[in-house]
């Protein structure tokens, strides 16, 4: 059996079609999905009506997967695929220097890859990585923020390949009553969170982005190991 995936929409999609969708979501043109249904039917009522849950089977047994949750990568790679895609950022010398740096040290080539599995960067989550990159938080903050509020990971099909293997096999509806609101307590505790962590003392071996460029830092380094 294949891994069940679901895909929250306004629209029943019982065909996704390759090579559709912006190109400016976080990880660019792909079909975006999740294993967890709840956070599917949240996604799925984000304009506050009613939406739908597509449940797919993926089989993934030959298909060259990106984990970039997996120890072998680090936050700033995610977040260097996250630049690479997403148009808005904060303006700024330094968080035009940090974005800049971060793509040119951190960006993984993610075109060989038929699906890519990562953090989901909801508006919280967003703000959060800006933050850093304009040295608001230190790499260490940002690595406990992203694990607030229950994110989650989300599973894009990124090739033809990957489609070709997607079988649709049913629906559940979202109610937006119920999911809009469940979208909405889960943003407001990540904020919660994230406030309050922010307060809190920061360690004088902390990273900054700062640091980062100034020292050079690269992939591999044992200080990104979080």
């Amino acid at each position: 059996m294949g891994t069940i995936l679901y895909h929250g929409s306004e629209y029943l999609i019982e065909n996704p079609q390759f090579g559709k969708g912006s190109l400016h979501n976080d990880y660019g043109r792909g079909f975006y999905c999740t294993e967890n249904i709840e956070l599917a039917k949240e996604w799925a009522c984000g304009k506050q009506t009613n939406g739908y849950a597509n449940i797919y089977e993926l089989d993934m047994s030959d298909l060259k997967c990106l984990n970039l949750n997996s120890k072998k990568y680090n936050i700033l790679n995610w977040l260097a695929i996250l630049a690479d895609n997403r148009t808005y950022w904060q303006n700024g010398s330094i968080a035009e220097e940090a974005k800049k740096y971060i793509k040119d040290h951190f960006l993984l080539d993610i075109s060989g890859y038929d699906v890519i599995i990562g953090y989901r960067a909801d508006d919280s989550y967003f703000s959060f990585a800006q933050d850093f990159v304009s040295g608001l938080i230190s790499f260490q903050k940002l690595s406990e923020a992203m694990r607030l509020g229950k994110l989650g990971e989300q599973i894009v099909l990124k090739s033809e390949k990957a489609f070709q293997q997607l079988k649709f096999i049913g629906y559940e509806v979202a109610d937006a009553e119920e999911y809009y609101i469940k979208k909405n307590e889960r943003e407001r505790e990540a904020r919660k969170e994230y406030r309050r962590n922010k307060k809190g003392n920061a360690n004088i071996n902390d990273l900054f982005m700062i640091d980062i460029m100034r020292e050079g830092i690269q992939n591999g380094d044992a200080r990104l190991s979080i």
